[in-house]
């Protein structure tokens, strides 16, 4: 059996995202975790102080993990300049469309994935423990398309507006809410269309 000195808190972390997506948070116990990485529970509390925290640093590789699949999602002849004039032709804005359906798909491939941590996340909780500044890193590469569609002045509103709506179409599809029918995919696209042709316009 391995010694603590042996156990990484990254393998610890990896152990119990791993045992999140297949118990639920319930199932997220400490217990869970130690079994998994083949050391003794109370070995745990030399790399994690408590369940909480442990709870709140999956939060955060979380995070972390979507963060990155946004930020490569995004297009690099796309990105902001940072002057707020960035859609100066129609080319720049069929770019930054492009980027927002993206976006929206990353989001929504990763909620299939790793469901149970979506939802860590993306459901209000004390128990995540996110920091504001966390949060803020992770959605700069919506924000800095935001800005792109609807302008720097609208740009957490568009982000704000869009996360709502593919939050909501993903809370839906995964509870299987959506039973008329039909074909899903074609409407989360026809969804994303129509939301990021809205935003744009708030620009004129």
């Amino acid at each position: 059996m391995p010694t603590p000195d042996r156990t990484s808190l990254d393998a610890i972390v990896g152990a119990g995202r791993s045992i999140l997506e297949a118990d639920g948070l319930g199932g997220l116990t400490m217990q869970a975790v130690a079994e998994r990485v083949g050391v003794r529970a109370p070995s745990l509390y030399k790399r994690v102080r408590s369940r909480g925290e442990l709870v709140r640093l999956i939060a955060a590789a979380t995070v972390d993990d979507l963060a990155g699949r946004l930020d490569g999602a995004i297009s690099v002849n796309g990105q902001d300049d940072g002057q707020g004039d960035a859609l100066v032709d129609d080319a720049l804005v069929d770019d930054a469309l492009v980027d927002v359906a993206r976006l929206a798909r990353a989001v929504r491939e990763f909620a299939h994935e790793r469901p149970a941590a979506y939802a860590l996340v993306f459901t209000p909780s004390d128990e995540s423990g996110l920091e504001v500044e966390a949060l803020r890193a992770a959605s700069a590469p919506l924000l800095a398309v935001a800005a792109r569609i609807a302008g720097p002045e609208h740009a957490l509103d568009a982000a704000r507006t869009l996360t709502a709506w593919v939050t909501g179409f993903v809370a839906m599809e995964l509870s299987g809410a959506f039973r008329l029918g039909g074909d899903v995919d074609r409407a989360f696209e026809f969804g994303v269309e129509r939301i990021a042709a809205a935003l744009v316009s708030t620009r004129a």
